[in-house]
C-alpha cells in the first residue's frame, strides 16, 4: 500500500491549476453626442463635469450640414476633449453621402467617425445595402471603418444575421434601458447611448449642456484613450 503522505502529494500535483478570473473593468461615463439641437454649449464645463469626449452631427443626407459642427469643434478642442463626428444616413446615393461627410469633417487621425443609422421620420431612411457602401466608402478613403450607430433599426433590418461588412464597424448602441443588448453581427458594444437626455436610466444632465445624449464607454480611460486618440 502506497503512503498516503505520498499519494497525496502526487494527487495534488495532478490537480489543474485554476486561475482567477481578471474582472472586466466597468464602463465609463464620458462621452456626449450633440447637434445644433443641443443649441450653444460650455465645453470647458462639460469637461470639468467629467467629460472626455465629443461626438457631434456633421452632416445628413448628400448636402445638409450641421450649422454649429465648426464651433463646437473649436469649442472642444479648446477644452482639450476627444473629437467625433456622425453623419445622419438617409436613403439614397450612399457614396455620395460619405464623400459629402468627408468634405464636411475633414478628419485627422484623431477624429472619430461614426454613421448614425436610423429610421428617418423626414424621408427615405438609410437602406441595409445603403449602410455598407457608405462604411465601405470610408473605409476606402480613410483606411480606417467608421463606427455604426444604431438601435432597434439595425436589430429589424438584420434580425439575427450577422453581416460581414457592418462586422468591421465598431459598434455604438443606442438603447435606452438598463441591460445593453447587441445584435450578433457584433460581440460587445464599444459606445452605449443609454439616455437621450429623458428617457433612459440617470444621470441625463451635463454641466455646460444640460440634457443631451449621453453615452458610456466600454472600457477604462487608458483604453479609450488608445482607441480615440487626442488631437496632436
Amino acid at each position: 500500500m502506497a503512503d498516503d503522505g505520498i499519494a497525496m502529494a502526487r494527487s495534488t500535483r495532478s490537480q489543474p491549476v485554476r486561475r482567477a478570473r481578471t474582472a472586466r473593468p466597468a464602463p465609463i461615463n464620458v462621452v456626449v453626442d450633440l447637434s445644433h439641437h443641443n443649441g450653444p454649449v460650455d465645453l470647458e464645463a462639460a469637461a470639468a463635469d467629467g467629460i472626455l469626449g465629443v461626438i457631434h452631427k456633421a452632416s445628413q443626407g448628400p448636402l445638409y450640414e450641421d450649422p454649429l459642427f465648426a464651433e463646437h469643434r473649436g469649442k472642444a478642442l479648446d477644452a482639450g476633449l476627444h473629437w467625433g463626428a456622425y453623419h445622419f444616413g438617409t436613403g439614397g446615393d450612399a457614396v455620395a453621402q460619405a464623400e459629402h461627410f468627408l468634405e464636411v469633417v475633414q478628419p485627422g487621425p484623431e477624429v472619430l467617425l461614426a454613421l448614425d443609422f436610423e429610421a428617418n421620420s423626414q424621408g427615405p431612411s438609410m437602406t441595409l445595402d445603403d449602410a455598407r457602401a457608405f462604411v465601405t466608402h470610408v473605409h476606402a478613403a480613410t483606411g480606417r471603418w467608421p463606427g455604426l450607430y444604431s438601435g432597434n433599426y439595425v436589430k429589424e433590418l438584420l434580425g439575427g444575421q450577422v453581416d460581414a461588412v457592418l462586422a468591421n464597424c465598431w459598434f455604438w448602441l443606442a438603447q435606452y434601458g438598463p441591460t445593453p443588448v447587441v445584435p450578433p453581427t457584433w460581440k460587445s458594444w464599444t459606445l452605449w447611448q443609454y439616455t437621450d437626455g429623458g428617457m433612459g436610466p440617470a444621470p441625463h444632465s451635463v454641466e455646460g449642456i444640460g440634457r443631451c445624449d449621453r453615452d458610456r464607454f466600454n472600457g477604462t480611460r487608458a483604453q479609450l484613450a488608445r482607441f480615440w486618440p487626442l488631437a496632436p
